[in-house]
């Protein structure tokens, strides 16, 4: 099986001196998810909680909602010319009587470590298909104080990026600030599903009362990762894009971007924060 770091020869430049030394780098290999024995998608990913990152990309492709649905993953025997186990592709199994969606099984997906959906269609469907609106959550209100704490917290529990600075990471934390959770992987979108098919195999869905907190941007994917989900609130580091944005106006799913120290930008679902408007000037 792959591991989630390998070595690999640099040499190294530093102030004009010249040196040979192994470099710790973050793995990378595809993941081919197959469901019910038809491949499906072909993600790249850092090799680690391969299991419960089909089953997160599955939730949000509308197949899998709850644990019940289902029935197994399996790492595929044979799945190479000379019939070897490479650890590179995984068959989800849904029990039987689950409706799997027809858009799912009529495209072959790739996905990169950066991809996304785009288009009005896309939002049109994220609406429609999630099973856990959050418009009809239970309220749910933080402070803005808190969530300027989370990044520091997300950045102390990255393990692997001490050891080699390549890898993206999530998080979900509790309404009051308690950290649940934490995923990395090469791809932002990986590190989601990760969080969010752990959630699904323990049962913990919808997650309806968490903080989802992303080290890079905020793509139109991991807004529809967290709505499929029943995420009302995403935080990103960095900056969201327009149809991000757009999803999150839509399906009511608070949208922070930029957060770093006491700073932030709200885009979307402000009605979840605890604002102080600013004095006016006389």
């Amino acid at each position: 099986m792959g591991r989630v770091t390998a070595r690999r020869k640099v040499i190294q430049i530093r102030d004009g001196v010249v040196s040979s030394r192994p470099d710790t780098l973050v793995a990378e290999e595809p993941l081919e998810i197959r469901l019910n024995g038809k491949p499906l998608a072909i993600t790249m990913r850092t090799p680690g909680d391969d299991f419960p990152l089909a089953a997160g990309f599955l939730v949000s492709e509308g197949v899998l909602a709850h644990a019940s649905d289902l029935q197994n993953i399996v790492y595929c025997a044979g799945a190479t010319a000379d019939g070897s186990n490479t650890y590179n592709v995984v068959d989800v199994r849904t029990t039987p009587g689950v409706v799997i969606p027809d858009i799912t099984l009529e495209r072959n997906v790739y996905t990169t470590s950066s991809c996304g959906l785009c288009g009005k269609a896309s939002l049109d469907a994220v609406r429609t298909t999630t099973r856990w609106p959050i418009s009809d959550a239970p309220p749910v209100r933080v402070e803005p104080d808190l969530l300027a704490r989370l990044p520091d917290r997300l950045r102390a529990a990255q393990r692997v990026f001490d050891r080699t600075g390549g890898l993206h990471a999530a998080a979900l934390f509790a309404e009051e600030g308690d950290l649940l959770d934490i995923r990395e992987d090469v791809g932002r979108h990986n590190a989601v599903d990760k969080l969010v098919g752990r959630a699904l195999q323990n049962g913990d869905l919808p997650l309806s009362r968490t903080i989802l907190l992303v080290s890079g941007r905020a793509s139109f994917e991991l807004a529809q990762k967290a709505v499929m989900a029943g995420i009302p609130i995403l935080a990103a580091v960095s900056a969201p894009s327009s149809l991000a944005v757009d999803l999150a106006a839509e399906t009511g799913l608070t949208l922070i971007g930029f957060l770093r120290g006491t700073s932030m930008n709200v885009y979307a679902g402000e009605h979840r924060l605890t604002l102080r408007a600013a004095a006016t000037q006389g």
